[in-house]
């Protein structure tokens, strides 16, 4: 007997915890169970609903495409998806926005969608429309009015392959599921954890500064193309003055350290004239002071 297939009940299961919104009553506004489906009625008779036990001659689930003549099972391929309307992330989501987005993704070629073969949905709850990948049909019963059908390649059912990504990715776009954050709990919009004085800086803060630094100490001066600096008030910027400065600093240490700053005759003079004559006189040895005697009766004489 035609049976539902783990991967789409998966689906099925995804929506329902996120879409029908009060369990315990029944409101227009929510997803029920009734309104999902996998499996058409005992009458049903061909098409994506089906397994190789109710399929027909010539079905078009079948023959329109290898993905389906090599994937018929006894599970059905199809999804249909009934009237919803919930409140999240400051908008109003339901059944035809969800099928216009679902349209969008495969129309897109999103790789969580390839392996839809149809969508047969209305966008406004007036006209139905059909989105097929084979480009077979553009039209739909007026059933669709209420409902969205979403047909799978059957291969996709046999395999067991995933197909909840898709869905999932939708109820996280709407903020019915919050955004996984990466592996490392940290995003560039985080505030620091400690204090560094500077309360308001972010991880990206620092990212950006420690990008800006290494574009600027290992690129040569006026190069173009480079990221702004620093932000103001930032540490770095203090580290990127003094890398800067440090060539013109060091030139001027070496020019100072081959410098002779000893004048010596100033200290000669500063010294005598802080002495007594008999001072200078006892300081000076005998050779030495007949030898200044003469002189100085010599200059005087002269």
């Amino acid at each position: 007997m035609t049976s539902a297939p783990a991967n789409l009940l998966a689906v099925r299961n995804l929506l329902l915890t996120y879409l029908n919104v009060d369990k315990n009553a029944v409101r227009s506004q929510d997803l029920e169970p009734a309104e999902v489906g996998i499996v058409g009625d005992p009458n049903h008779r061909g098409g994506y609903h089906c397994g190789s036990d109710r399929v027909v001659a010539r079905d078009y689930s079948v023959v329109e495409s290898p993905r389906d003549s090599s994937g018929l099972t006894l599970h059905a391929s199809a999804l249909d998806v009934g009237m919803f309307s919930v409140t999240s992330g400051g908008g109003t989501h339901n059944l035809r926005t969800f099928s216009t987005w679902l349209v969008s993704q495969c129309v897109a070629g999103a790789a969580d969608a390839r392996d839809i073969r149809e969508v047969i949905y209305s966008p406004d709850g007036t006209t139905v429309k059909r989105w097929d990948r084979l480009g077979k049909r553009t039209a739909g019963d007026n059933s669709h009015l209420f409902h969205t059908h979403v047909s799978f390649f059957r291969d996709s059912t046999k395999a067991d392959r995933d197909l909840t990504p898709l869905f999932r990715r939708y109820l996280t776009a709407i903020g019915m599921i919050a955004p996984v954050k990466p592996e490392t709990g940290m995003e560039q919009t985080d505030k620091l954890i400690n204090n560094t004085g500077y309360p308001d800086r972010t991880v990206g803060d620092v990212l950006a500064d420690l990008e800006n630094l290494r574009n600027w100490l290992i690129s040569p001066v006026n190069t173009t193309g480079l990221v702004s600096p620093p932000q103001a008030n930032s540490p770095l910027q203090l580290m990127l003055a003094m890398a800067r400065a440090w060539p013109a600093l060091v030139a001027q240490v070496t020019g100072l350290s081959t410098k002779d700053f000893t004048d010596e005759q100033q200290i000669v003079t500063g010294v005598l004239a802080g002495l007594p004559p008999e001072k200078i006189a006892e300081a000076i040895p005998p050779q030495i002071a007949r030898d200044v005697a003469d002189e100085l009766s010599r200059r005087l004489t002269a």
